[in-house]
């Protein structure tokens, strides 16, 4: 078994982007944090043959959407603008592309964020869906359209 610091070098890009595109910008830093800390526990009793870039995605996904629903109990105590801009630096470029993809269905959301922003093959994208390989590009490919014409809306 590889140290675990060889395997945050190999498999962090591909986690924070995980966290980025569930969690958001804003809380990816924590939920990749969460990610690792989960990880590290637990990856002494990992099987040898696991996939574990597929294991690190899928821990991802779960503590991104901890994070939200962590979020959506606490209340904010100062005032807040009524709509967060989406011009300047604050979240950068890609913000908006984060949120549009935060915004899609569950299922396409996922399909997406694990064959898209992961890499994993579609195969392993069914295996974590629960589906067949075929509904998992069928998914990522309504994910990708429905993008299209949401985000490029958005940006025009």
């Amino acid at each position: 078994m590889r140290p675990f610091e060889q395997v945050v070098a190999e498999h962090g890009a591909t986690v924070l982007r995980v966290c980025r595109a569930v969690a958001g910008p804003d809380h990816a830093d924590d939920a990749w944090s969460e990610t690792f800390l989960a990880a590290m526990r637990a990856y002494p009793d990992l099987p040898a043959e696991t996939n574990v870039q597929a294991w690190l995605v899928t821990i991802a996904r779960r503590k991104s959407i901890d994070t939200h629903r962590a979020r959506s109990r606490t209340h904010p105590t100062d005032q807040v603008p009524e709509r967060p801009s989406t011009h300047g630096q604050p979240g950068g470029w890609e913000r908006d592309l984060w949120e549009a993809i935060g915004d899609l269905p569950a299922k396409q959301q996922s399909a997406v964020v694990y064959h898209h922003v992961a890499g994993l093959p579609h195969a392993e994208v069914a295996a974590l869906l629960g589906g067949t390989p075929a509904a998992a590009r069928r998914a990522a490919a309504d994910g990708i359209a429905r993008l299209r014409r949401t985000y490029l809306e958005e940006v025009r």
